[in-house]
């Protein structure tokens, strides 16, 4: 998921990597900075306060978007009958094109849709809000971490079934698609005159959320936290990175280097994500291995630890409820399950049956939370630096929460010393993702807001590409914070149109059954990847 950690959410999960680039103090940017800042102020809190407000279970406060997202995917899970996991071979097939046919309409494959998601959502929320996550709930916390992550892939499946049910197909071969389509056509085909009127209220309040956040969240706030963290391990403010001047010639080649993909539409996107969402998985999941590998005899403690703190009344905040909570909020805030902004990028895919990319999309919080997550929790729980251990015993006591930057490089530094290298690394390429797959989702909201044509998408991406520019000098703290309100409050319009159109999620599923079992669908022999 695309953290801010700004606002409410900088709680669980906080900054990932460096502190926000700021803007030269008492100068120009400066002064421009605090302006924009003291304007948004009044109403990100108030909107924050609202998105963000706690609740209060067994004496464990958290935000009640948090109970909305897992409760949503609970029910969902019932309702489909644990689809996420019958279907789970069904997905893989799908992924490696078994069911695919060259003359499926669409834009990119299964694949390169399911690769486009995923770069959207593992992003540094992997690493530092995994980070907080086992320091406040323990080990423990990852047990509800997977819980819940195995939970959303039911979300998932219907949202980006409905994204694909009411997809629009232009002219010119694109296709469009997301929540603006399926509020606004799903619930006027199922409830007529007055779920049109619903419907289309909805669509444009999504559209206005979406579009707001890709510019700033899945934009602004990437350009600064990659800067921020190249700046640190080439010297920081002493380093060559650290002039005035720097900051601006990095936000201007990210914008290059960005435009130069989003210019060619979901399937340049598609074919740039398909190599880089890999990668990208690679050099994590690999430094991952290597120091659980060095570490290989305390799995069996670690895997232990995890099932035994999940359940256990003592050792962190809020004893096995507070695990519970931790560990369900770290993978709400992470996958974005529930929020409407993947089925845009699943939209796009090649197929004749909607329901086909709902099997393929249930794997993305399998991949972000599940494996993404848990291989951070696990590494950090096996490594157990001094410094987790000492972080613990201080939050538990009452203490400040540490970065969870912080704890998971201590984790990594205890087998690789040049881990902060690789970390750059890999936030470089979780931020380029995140531009990339955010760039694409706000050009739809765009264009389902002020029409479709290449003029207007082209104004969209030349402005997208300012701000990546104006992210890298300007921390913007306020408007961040109200980005991340704003998203989450998408999740609640989104998950009510989710509950009212599931009944043709469930239809589309039992279509595709039935077309199986006559042989009008069949599995090709070879995969098309």
């Amino acid at each position: 998921m695309v953290n801010i950690g700004t606002g409410p959410l900088a709680t669980s999960p906080p900054p990932g990597g460096a502190p926000p680039v700021l803007a030269a103090e008492g100068g120009t940017l400066g002064s421009i900075e605090n302006w924009i800042n003291s304007v948004f102020d009044p109403v990100s809190e108030a909107l924050s306060a609202f998105v963000f407000a706690e609740i209060s279970v067994f004496g464990i406060e958290f935000p009640w978007i948090v109970a909305w997202l897992v409760a949503a995917a609970t029910i969902f899970s019932i309702y489909f009958g644990f689809i996420q996991f019958r279907g789970f071979k069904m997905a893989l097939d799908l992924v490696r094109g078994k069911y695919s046919k060259p003359d499926d309409p669409g834009e990119i494959s299964h694949f390169q849709a399911l690769s486009s998601a995923v770069s959207g959502t593992v992003g540094l929320g992997n690493i530092a809000g995994v980070g907080v996550a086992v320091t406040i709930g323990g080990a423990g916390a990852t047990f509800w971490m997977i819980v819940a992550g195995l939970l959303g892939m039911c979300t998932k499946f219907v949202e980006c079934t409905l994204g694909v049910r009411y997809r629009e197909m232009h002219e010119d071969g694109t296709v469009s698609g997301g929540p603006m389509h399926y509020l606004r056509n799903g619930m006027a085909e199922r409830f007529g005159g007055g779920g049109k009127a619903v419907g289309r209220v909805l669509a444009v309040l999504a559209a206005v959320m979406i579009l707001f956040f890709a510019i700033s969240g899945g934009n602004m706030f990437q350009a600064n936290q990659a800067f921020a963290q190249l700046r640190d391990v080439t010297g920081g403010s002493e380093g060559f990175l650290g002039g005035d001047g720097a900051a601006l010639i990095f936000g201007v080649l990210l914008a290059v280097a960005v435009g130069a993909v989003i210019f060619g539409g979901i399937k340049s996107i598609g074919r740039v994500t398909s190599k880089l969402v890999p990668s990208m998985g690679i050099i994590y999941i690999t430094a991952c291995l290597i120091v659980i590998g060095v570490n290989i005899s305390g799995v069996p403690a670690a895997v232990g630890a995890i099932v035994s703190g999940a359940f256990s009344p003592e050792g962190v905040v809020g004893g096995a409820i507070g695990a519970l909570i931790v560990g369900f909020q770290r993978a709400a805030f992470s996958n974005e399950a529930g929020l409407g902004s993947a089925p845009i990028a699943h939209s796009a895919v090649k197929t004749r049956n909607p329901v086909t990319e709902g099997y393929v999309a249930l794997l993305e919080p399998f991949i972000d939370t599940v494996v993404v997550c848990t291989m951070t929790a696990l590494t950090i729980v096996i490594a157990k630096t001094q410094f987790w251990t000492d972080a613990q015993a201080s939050v538990f006591a009452g203490g400040d929460v540490p970065d969870g930057v912080t704890v998971t490089s201590g984790s990594f530094e205890t087998v690789l010393p040049w881990f902060p290298y690789v970390l750059t690394v890999a936030v470089a390429l979780f931020a380029l993702s995140t531009l990339i797959t955010w760039a694409y989702y706000g050009q739809k909201a765009w264009t389902y807001l002020f029409g479709k044509s290449q003029v207007s998408e082209r104004v969209y991406q030349f402005i997208f590409c300012l701000f990546i520019v104006a992210g890298s000098v300007l921390s913007l703290s306020s408007v961040l914070s109200f980005a991340d309100a704003v998203l989450f409050l998408l999740a609640l319009f989104n998950i009510i149109g989710l509950y009212l159109l599931a009944p043709v999620v469930k239809q589309e599923l039992k279509s595709f059954r039935e077309k199986i079992s006559s042989g009008e669908v069949r599995k090709n022999e070879e995969s098309n990847l």
